[in-house]
């Protein structure tokens, strides 16, 4: 079964148990895939709905600190609840360690000795880590190694 359709079976049993917030994050996610798909005429694989549950998680994510300053905490119980529904369909992600050793490793795979190749390091990881590690994460530490 794909991703696609797991979705879609997911959405029925949150219509059937008339759970409105399993709903709208997958009805959500389903729009975002199908505009995708399109906005650049293709059909997304299950790696491809994978890059766009990650960009949705990632969005939510970005979103936390504006609520956490304005004091809305209805709202962040919401995003949370959205983020951690989403991360289901993700791959599991890396731990700390674990992607501390791939950034080394590709530090020393790559030659890079300075801030000048971070681009080159950042796209290495990332290709690596498709799916299982943050953007943030990952700059951060490639930051902190280089620097």
């Amino acid at each position: 079964m794909t991703l696609k359709e797991t979705l879609m079976d997911e959405m029925k049993n949150a219509m059937k148990e008339k759970d409105e917030m399993k709903k709208n994050t997958v009805t959500m996610v389903r729009a975002a895939i199908k505009q995708y798909e399109v906005d650049n005429r293709v059909e997304l694989d299950d790696n491809g709905v994978i890059d766009i549950i990650a960009k949705e998680v990632k969005k939510r994510k970005d979103a936390l600190p504006e609520y956490e300053k304005s004091g809305r905490t209805d709202l962040i119980d919401g995003l949370n609840l959205e983020i951690n529904y989403l991360m289901k369909y993700l791959p599991e992600q890396l731990s700390a360690d674990e992607l501390k050793k791939i950034v080394t490793d590709t530090i020393a795979e790559t030659g890079a000795t300075s801030m000048k190749d971070m681009g080159k390091v950042m796209a290495a990881v990332t290709a690596k880590t498709k799916g299982r590690a943050d953007g943030k994460t990952i700059s951060s530490l490639v930051k902190e190694m280089l620097g």
